[in-house]
């Protein structure tokens, strides 16, 4: 993909190392960036977390942060897009644009109640109708957020 600026996943303290390789595969596939925010729930040595992104992890374009303040403090707010299962925004409501940081909480918890407020007009969400489910798997959700951002960017 020949993109002037790429977009990029974010996640926030993950926790499942299972999750965070497929995240890395998809990625890696999509020339997306991905941001890991520390404290990471496991050792990038894992061994879910190496087998989740199988012998693709060269190809995988991955920065670190010591915390979320200094991940915001270095973006740009309008390329931040946060996703939950605590609004009913759509994520189809959103408009990506090319360099769009695209922001996952941690599986357990999602994103800080502070960051919802703070952000709340940058919030989305996916929709599901089975009100029994409380979310999606987080690879599963960034696959899909990620390809509508590269749909809206015909990629």
């Amino acid at each position: 993909m020949n993109r002037q600026l790429p977009l990029n996943i974010v996640l926030i303290e993950p926790e499942i190392p299972q999750n965070t390789g497929s995240i890395a595969r998809l990625c890696g596939a999509t020339d997306t960036v991905l941001h890991l925010v520390r404290p990471l729930g496991f050792s990038t040595d894992d061994k879910y977390l190496k087998r989740a992104g199988l012998d693709y992890w060269p190809f995988v374009d991955i920065k670190y942060w010591d915390t979320f303040d200094q991940f915001l403090a270095e973006q740009a707010e309008s390329r931040l897009f946060f996703f939950t299962t605590k609004v009913k925004t759509a994520y189809t409501e959103a408009r990506f644009s090319p360099g769009a940081f695209l922001v996952f909480g941690k599986e357990t918890k999602g994103l800080p109640a502070e960051t919802l407020q703070l952000y709340h007009d940058r919030c989305y969400t996916l929709p599901m109708s089975n009100p029994n489910i409380r979310s999606l798997n987080l690879a599963m959700t960034a696959g899909i957020v990620l390809y509508e951002a590269l749909r809206q960017n015909n990629e």
